[in-house]
């Protein structure tokens, strides 16, 4: 148990909860007993109620009425499916973008990869996943169709726990690293290239998310000690 402090706050709940979910150490469908949350953290209920709403909202857990909080199963062939609808859609994104584009869009994209890339670099994992994920939004945004970007949002959003929980370090360096390329090829008004490059990078991120796991661990005291 850990004993009060300033530290013990919602938000220092939800970054705990969160790592445990995305490294492993609390799986799919493993139970979230608000007073052993309450216990470990030395808080009331009432901020563990919090943090676990806040995380409901994030999509990593599942409220469930009269029987409480789940960390959230995602599925992997809803994952395929929408990796599948985004390569359609932001593949034409792409070559769209080139005919509208303008310094000041490509400056834009050049600072929101440079975000990533520091977030990347300081192992935040929540801040990395939601700005890779925040890019493909972004180029939608600039070019002014907001039908795009609340689809992109959505399905991004869909496959967002996924790509969280199962996109190592190293993948996500790599995202960053294919978004400055994309980059680079809207800049060159290169479109046909910016949208290979957009959907071989689609691919890369489905390919490299590792599913297999190991068994879940039911001991939140355990799953939370790191």
């Amino acid at each position: 148990m850990q004993t009060p402090s300033a530290g013990s706050s919602t938000s220092a709940i939800v970054e705990s909860l969160t790592r445990a979910i995305v490294e492993h150490r609390l799986h799919p469908g493993a139970k979230l007993a608000e007073q052993k949350l309450a216990d470990h953290f030395g808080v009331s209920r009432t901020l563990v109620r919090q943090a676990l709403f806040q995380l409901a909202q994030n999509r990593l857990v599942r409220l469930e009425p009269a029987r409480g909080a789940f960390v959230s199963a995602p599925s992997a062939d809803e994952a395929r499916q929408v990796f599948a609808v985004r390569r359609m859609l932001e593949s034409g994104m792409a070559r769209d973008f080139v005919r509208t584009m303008t310094p000041a869009r490509i400056k834009a994209l050049k600072n929101h990869v440079a975000l990533e890339k520091a977030a990347v670099e300081r192992d935040d994992i929540t801040g990395r996943t939601e700005l890779l994920g925040d890019f493909h939004v972004r180029m939608a945004e600039l070019m002014g169709n907001t039908v795009l970007a609340q689809l992109l949002d959505d399905l991004i959003s869909r496959c967002a726990l996924i790509t969280l929980m199962y996109q190592s370090s190293a993948a996500a360096t790599h995202s960053y690293e294919e978004h400055a390329e994309i980059v680079k090829a809207l800049a060159a008004r290169d479109a046909e290239r910016a949208a290979r490059l957009m959907d071989e990078h689609l691919q890369h991120v489905e390919e490299n998310l590792a599913f297999d796991r190991r068994p879940p661990s039911n001991d939140i005291a355990k799953a939370l000690a790191a």
